[in-house]
């Protein structure tokens, strides 16, 4: 292994070179270069008679001329850059730890032949707003077929084309020939009017007239990076994405010695993070943090905050740059909720605001206050508080990721109590509202050092709660549940839709008669002391408490996947114009597949894995463990065959049952198996050899200069 890394290193070591370099002199030269959008569209735009302002809505996508003229000017960048190619980039579903990049697209040169048969660079404005697609090779849920295919792309103007390699990349959505929605994003946009639309109307009634309003994200990515010669030598990593046997190293996290570590110069980690940053920089990315997370060989990058859906699609981007740049530096990157057991597993930590096109973050009560008087931030707050009560849920489906079977309620992630929390002073501050007084005044406290030289801190009176699953942190919600591996388009319009509908049964009551105060007070006496809990939620005790108190609680994912298609929640979709009725079905039926096929292709990995290696391996060894290694054998092969006998939800129960109890039972044989084994009959890497990179790298001694 030694070897193979110092091999890759002293291949590599220039361009570690040059990305260090680059960062201290010239990254944000080229900055959003890259996307069409800005300063940078602004020349070519200029040329048609047309400014960036164009490009800030949808109308230049209703006139066939506008459009044409947008297209000359895409066109015209595009081939000063060298690209010769477009495609639209539409985000299928069941996508999460198995496509790569998790869009689809076909990529189609912009030419044409003149008159005189010569191809000519051609681009027109129906090329960028629309296409005809295969509907019917993605999981629809039944909603398409080989004889009814028709898949129909159309661009999302919100989101802005950007450029990559010799293709430019126009976001887009994806419907069936009957306007059912085939991808991720389109339930997103809807959900983004309807909180616009139902959001708009609560603030008038408040004394604001906002011209619009959405929602705001930041998305925390983690990740692993691993030796990619040791990745490639494991099929349940390739192939699944996590390892489904492996016993522990002797170090893993105890120590607490990786997190937020100073970044090391003799591995390829670091100048690998500083190309994914130069690349997402050319696309207009603001990847502006990185740093060393909890457990061995994991990472953290971070973006400021933006429109939720350029952010999503920005992080889409992030995460194939992240896998492709790992692998030219001799990495894999692991974008898996789990990949090793008994260390921390990676989460996307969703953090999400609402904002007014003029600047007012309505979770900042500073600024709402400001627009709207008074009584406008206690409203909203009961609002959403009584949202996440009533449709806990669907937050809960909405993180049903796969991954995050073996991540919910251990010491990196919340468990699967949808509670949320406010910190003492908003929760006494709301209470006092309901009672008709109160003011929040958000509360500070001096902090010495303790050293005499050392000016004091001035820092807020309330600590941080890493514990709950959806905390309030001053100007906006985290959602601290969100699995690595997803998309999440859904996440957001579940946030999106439950707050829309909660904004309307507030507009509804004051235009009903009621005053703001009066609603805010009838939903922070009913929904705060049943859902707001600020305490600790790792404590058995307090989960034991908050599922007394009827908190959400679903501890399976396949549960909560069922939960799409509760009649609560397809009236709650189709009432906000988000999803009908038989678009929750599919979907439902979409996420299930999906659960499946992942824990089939985990288990047949498994059924490989102990046939060509540890079986051999304690034969060789002649382990007490031959025995009870061929019986799993026989016990997974009558589980998959099971499994593929069934279908729906009984199907789904079947595979987390094999996942979770089965295959985690016969995963301690294998590693008890390693533990006993001779290191030169084991034939699978180890832990050790996969999780340490500082420890087990050595560098070219020519490597630094």
């Amino acid at each position: 292994m030694r070897a193979a890394l110092a091999k890759t290193l002293k291949a590599t070591a220039q361009p570690a070179l040059r990305a260090n370099a680059r960062a201290v002199s010239g990254l944000l030269e080229g900055y959003g270069d890259h996307v069409f959008k800005g300063a940078t569209a602004e020349p070519y735009l200029a040329k048609q008679g047309l400014s960036a302002a164009t490009l800030s809505n949808a109308e230049w996508t209703k006139d066939a001329a506008m459009a044409d003229k947008v297209a000359a000017a895409v066109l015209e960048w595009a081939t000063e850059n060298d690209a010769t190619t477009f495609t639209h980039a539409f985000q299928p579903q069941g996508a999460s730890g198995v496509r790569h990049g998790l869009v689809g697209m076909v990529q189609n040169a912009f030419f044409k032949f003149d008159n005189d048969g010569v191809p000519v660079w051609d681009l027109k404005g129906k090329d960028l707003i629309q296409g005809e697609t295969d509907g019917s090779s993605y999981p629809s849920g039944g909603l398409r077929g080989t004889h009814c295919a028709g898949g129909y792309v159309q661009v999302d103007s919100s989101s802005p084309i950007y450029l990559r390699g010799d293709t430019i990349f126009i976001p887009s959505c994806l419907v069936s020939f009957f306007g059912d929605a085939l991808d991720e994003k389109t339930p997103l946009l809807r959900s983004v009017d309807a909180l616009n639309r139902e959001g708009v109307r609560l603030l008038k009634l408040l004394g604001y007239e906002a011209t619009g309003l959405g929602s705001n994200i930041g998305l925390e990515q983690e990740i692993f990076l691993i030796p990619r010669d040791k990745y490639t030598e494991r099929q349940d990593l390739m192939l699944a994405g996590r390892t489904i046997m492996g016993a522990d190293a002797p170090r893993g996290q105890e120590m607490c010695d990786h997190y937020m570590a100073a970044p090391s110069h003799a591995t390829a980690a670091l100048a690998c993070m500083q190309e994914i940053q130069a690349q997402c920089f050319r696309l207009g990315i603001p990847l502006r943090t990185r740093h060393r997370e909890v457990a061995p060989n994991q990472y953290e990058f971070a973006p400021l905050f933006g429109t939720a859906t350029t952010q999503i699609d920005q992080n889409l981007v992030v995460m194939q740059i992240i896998e492709e740049t790992a692998a030219q530096y001799g990495l894999a990157a692991l974008l898996q909720e789990k990949p090793f057991n008994n260390i921390n597993g990676s989460g996307k930590h969703n953090n999400w605001s609402i904002g007014t096109h003029d600047g007012v973050n309505l979770l900042n009560i500073g600024q709402i206050t400001k627009a709207a008087g008074d009584d406008a931030f206690p409203t909203i707050m009961a609002a959403i508080v009584s949202a996440i009560d009533k449709h806990g849920d669907l937050m809960r489906m909405a993180i049903s990721s796969p991954g995050n079977d073996f991540r919910l309620g251990a010491c990196e992630a919340p468990p699967a109590i949808v509670s949320t929390y406010l910190g003492d002073d908003m929760t006494e501050y709301l209470t006092a509202y309901a009672k008709g007084g109160g003011k929040y005044e958000p509360k500070t406290k001096d902090l010495s050092m303790g050293v005499e030289g050392m000016r004091h801190m001035e820092i807020p009176a309330q600590d941080r709660n890493r514990t709950s699953p959806f905390p309030y942190g001053g100007h906006r919600f985290e959602f601290r549940a969100v699995g690595s591996a997803q998309n999440v388009s859904l996440v957001n319009t579940v946030l999106n839709t439950i707050t829309a509908n909660a904004f309307k049964e507030v507009a509804d009551r004051i235009e009903g008669g009621e005053t703001a105060q009066a609603v805010a007070a009838d939903l922070i006496n009913t929904h705060v002391p049943k859902v707001v809990f600020n305490g600790d939620n790792y404590d058995e005790a307090n989960q034991e408490m908050l599922t007394k108190r009827g908190v959400w609680r679903i501890d399976s994912g396949v549960d909560a996947i069922c939960r799409y298609s509760d009649p609560k929640n397809t009236a709650l979709f189709e009432a906000m114009g988000v999803l009908k009725p038989n678009e929750c079905a599919a979907r439902q039926e979409i996420l299930l597949d999906h659960y499946v096929g992942t824990v089939d292709i985990e288990a047949k990995c498994m059924v490989d894995m102990i046939n060509k290696h540890v079986l051999p391996s304690a034969k060789a060894a002649e382990l007490p463990q031959v025995a009870a290694l061929e019986a799993a054998l026989d016990t997974l092969g009558k589980a998959i065959e099971e499994i593929h006998a069934s279908s729906g939800k009984p199907q789904a129960d079947l595979a987390r049952t094999l996942r979770l109890e089965t295959m985690i039972d016969i995963r301690e044989v294998c590693d008890a198996a390693e533990g006993l084994c001779p290191a030169d009959l084991w034939t699978l890497p180890t832990y050790t050899d996969l999780l340490f990179l500082d420890q087990t790298t050595n560098v070219d001694k020519n490597y630094f200069p």
